[in-house]
């Protein structure tokens, strides 16, 4: 049993500090703001609602159009993370405005809360749209790891009603493009594929269990829940999934599953492999200039052609 309980605790100090170190890594790494850029901090995108339920907005200055909108989903196991860092900062002197969102985590509430509060935030968005310059027609969702399978869930279940939750109802939460780095998909594949010295995912305290409530071998129908695959079908957004082939957190396998889903449905997809690579921190130049063609072809077509 201590032996069990000694596994658990460093499972989860090994996720904490991968997190950490990442956030570390990208606040050292990430271009700063530019000056032309307005920052509106801590929107509340759900009234008198949890104090995660916010927001950040970066809006550049005003260049006579509304902007398409990068928005950014944070990783961290469902358990961290925040959205301090934006991640494609370098896109904001580009032509694309931004948000960066912050959501419950799974000790705050188990799923669906995440995929209810990342819809909840679009919509608030779309809803605003005009006040803040923004192209309610041009949205992109871009997310890493845990963010990566919310964004893939966006994708996927724009269309389902169940996970509406809250006001601004009357607009949509689709958004016209995802771009999934590394996101899990099928919880129960996952140790199947894992790499030998990878997470082991089956556990009672792992990341996916603490996101369901439960052990997920034991909660196949709340799995099912959470499977952006569940809910593919011919009219999902375009999707960009990126994966490293050595990841040992994600196994590579979860984003294959859901590239041969969404090309059987017929869904835009394109596909990319890192060949060596972990999670996330990739070397490969072709990563940024993949996302960098895609962003463009659906946010900015008139300028990709």
């Amino acid at each position: 049993m201590m032996r069990i309980i000694v596994t658990l605790v460093l499972t989860l100090f090994f996720l904490v500090t991968i997190t950490v170190l990442a956030q570390r890594r990208n606040r050292d790494t990430s271009p700063k703001i530019p000056e032309s850029v307005t920052v509106h901090r801590d929107i509340a995108y759900v009234t008198d609602g949890h104090e995660r339920q916010k927001l950040d907005l970066y809006v550049p200055a005003d260049t006579g159009e509304n902007l398409p909108l990068i928005i950014w989903v944070h990783g961290g196991a469902w358990l961290g993370g925040n959205k301090t860092h934006y991640r494609p900062m370098e896109y904001l002197s580009a032509g694309y405005a931004g948000a960066s969102i912050n959501y419950r985590l799974s000790q705050h509430a188990v799923f669906p809360a995440q995929i209810e509060d990342v819809k909840a935030a679009i919509r608030w968005l779309r809803a605003n749209a005009e006040t803040y310059r923004l192209d309610p027609n041009r949205f992109a969702a871009w997310g890493s790891s845990a963010g990566g399978h919310l964004v893939a869930m966006l994708g996927t279940a724009g269309d389902v009603a169940e996970f509406e939750v809250g006001k601004n109802l009357e607009v949509s939460s689709k958004v016209q493009a995802v771009v999934d780095y590394f996101g899990p998909t099928d919880f129960l594949q996952m140790d199947a594929h894992r790499l030998p010295d990878g997470l082991v995912h089956d556990a009672p305290d792992s990341p996916e269990s603490k996101l369901v409530g439960g052990p997920i071998q034991e909660h196949k129908d709340r799995v099912a829940k959470a499977n952006p695959i569940t809910y593919v079908s011919k009219d999902d957004s375009p999707f960009l999934i990126i994966h490293g082939d050595q990841d040992k957190l994600v196994p590579f396998h979860q984003s294959m599953l859901l590239n041969d889903a969404l090309e059987k449905a017929g869904v835009p997809v394109t596909f990319y492999r890192v060949e060596g690579g972990g999670h996330g921190w990739f070397r490969d130049p072709k990563v940024p200039e993949v996302t960098k063609t895609f962003l463009e072809q659906h946010l900015k077509p008139t300028q990709s052609r």
